[in-house]
């Protein structure tokens, strides 16, 4: 018997040799072809199990492909912005960058980064932008060039608790005085039942602003427009539910939001027999629908019956903008010194499926984003992802809408966009400044600002 045991683990070490000869033997020849690559430095952002979609798209283009190799590096946080100025002043920065703030703008404006037509051939650089959807394009472009490459949107919609509305007869919000009927024959004014049919929340005046029928800036003319009608009309209609409640009651409310455990959905119920959570009709993005998918899931795992959900564009007032709202997402730039502006390119088309939809379909269902083509969306793998999630399909029509707008991409976008939010936040807050002289107050104050960046007086 030992003699059996000797010579079986005797066989189990050299097979073991073997497989791993074998094993460093692929590692080599797979280094030695990396060498033989031009390399691409990626830095992006994306940490936890998106990380892990990122590295293996990069997996799947250098497999795909012998001329060039990514090598991705994550750097999370403030991170990204600090070191690739450091990067470009220093001469030494990456060759494609991924970002998901409003900085285009400024980054071109101070030739941080390069545009499409100047690192591509001119066919390939129209065919990039031809392949975007409008909101795609949106995000990516400054003087009429475009800088970024959106490789993934992000839309806001209502999500809503079908059950609820349905046993207080309440229809599908389809305009802002729906949205006003279900928050007062859920919450009436005056009452305290612990829930809210809809509040606003003061960051979102940039999407009801659109929806309204209005418009931040005016390129042609370089100027700030808060100041007018549809601007005013939104914010007014924001701040009025904080006249029916008072701004203190809505300011505890909202506190308790942040209470919830962990990132808890607040549409969600929170206790298992619970049909409603905080609130019955609430904005947010595509991707609280991986959470309502998971409560629904764990719902049915427990023989518990769980409320219907359903989604629905931002419904505009009489003479707004249907399926409009306020688009962000995630691009790529190049960073003006990139050695290798077309490893860069390369990556881009892959990513976005300009050669191959299928393998972009792909990604976009792994990591639960919105495509920034048609093409993409049509094919197979998405269209697979929108059969199992029917909930996600609505963002993606809107997606497509020509009335999704993101911050203007201009020199000074971030404190244009933070400004706003400020002035949304003292409105909501109140009592203040009248809505019109808060307008033009700040109206005025951004104007400043921006022209002062232009100027170069000041960053920032």
């Amino acid at each position: 018997m030992k003699r059996w045991i000797f010579i079986t683990l005797s066989l189990l070490f050299v097979v073991g040799l073997i497989i791993s000869s074998r094993l460093a033997s692929e590692r080599a020849r797979a280094l030695a072809s990396n060498r033989q690559r031009s390399e691409v430095v990626f830095w992006h952002f994306w940490g936890g199990a998106d990380r892990d979609v990122v590295e293996d798209v990069v997996q799947r283009f250098n497999d795909s492909q012998d001329q060039y190799f990514v090598r991705a590096i994550a750097m999370p946080g403030n991170n990204l912005q600090a070191k690739l100025f450091l990067s470009i002043a220093g001469g030494d920065p990456p060759d494609l960058v991924n970002q998901d703030d409003p900085i285009v703008g400024d980054w071109a404006f101070r030739h941080f980064i390069l545009p499409l037509d100047e690192i591509c051939a001119p066919d390939e650089a129209q065919a990039i932008a031809a392949h975007l959807l409008p909101a795609a394009r949106r995000l990516g472009m400054f003087n009429e060039r475009l800088y970024g490459v959106c490789n993934g949107l992000d839309i806001r919609a209502l999500y809503y608790n079908q059950t609820i509305l349905d046993q207080h007869g309440l229809p599908v919000p389809q305009s802002t005085a729906d949205l006003d009927q279900i928050a007062k024959t859920i919450r009436p004014p005056g009452s305290d039942n612990g829930l809210f049919g809809y509040l606003p929340d003061s960051r979102r005046l940039w999407a009801w602003g659109y929806v309204f029928g209005g418009d931040f800036y005016d390129a042609d003319s370089a100027k700030v427009q808060l100041d007018q009608p549809p601007i005013r009309d939104a914010l007014q209609w924001m701040t009025s539910y904080a006249d029916w409640y008072g701004a203190d009651t809505i300011n505890r409310f909202r506190q308790g939001d942040q209470s919830l455990p962990g990132k808890t959905f607040p549409l969600l119920p929170v206790d298992d027999q619970d049909m409603a959570g905080r609130y019955i009709v609430i904005m947010d993005g595509q991707w609280r629908t991986r959470d309502i998918n998971a409560f629904v899931e764990r719902r049915s795992e427990l023989g518990i019956a769980a409320p219907d959900f359903g989604v629905c564009p931002l419904p505009p007032p009489a003479g707004g903008r249907r399926d409009a709202g306020w688009v962000n997402g995630n691009f790529f730039v190049v960073p003006r010194g990139a050695r290798n502006t077309g490893g860069a390119v390369a990556f881009m088309k892959f990513w976005i499926g300009l050669d191959n939809p299928d393998d972009a379909a792909r990604t976009c269902a792994a990591g639960g984003w919105i495509p920034v083509s048609q093409t993409v969306i049509n094919a197979g793998p998405f269209q697979d992802l929108l059969n199992r999630q029917p909930l996600f399909r609505e963002f993606v029509r809107l997606a497509g809408s020509e009335n999704q707008f993101p911050v203007p991409v201009i020199p000074g976008a971030p404190m244009f966009k933070r400004t706003v939010e400020k002035m949304a936040s003292d409105a909501m807050t109140g009592p203040g400044q009248p809505i019109d002289e808060l307008l033009q107050t700040t109206g005025r104050l951004i104007q400043g600002r921006l022209d002062q960046i232009k100027r170069g007086s000041v960053q920032q």
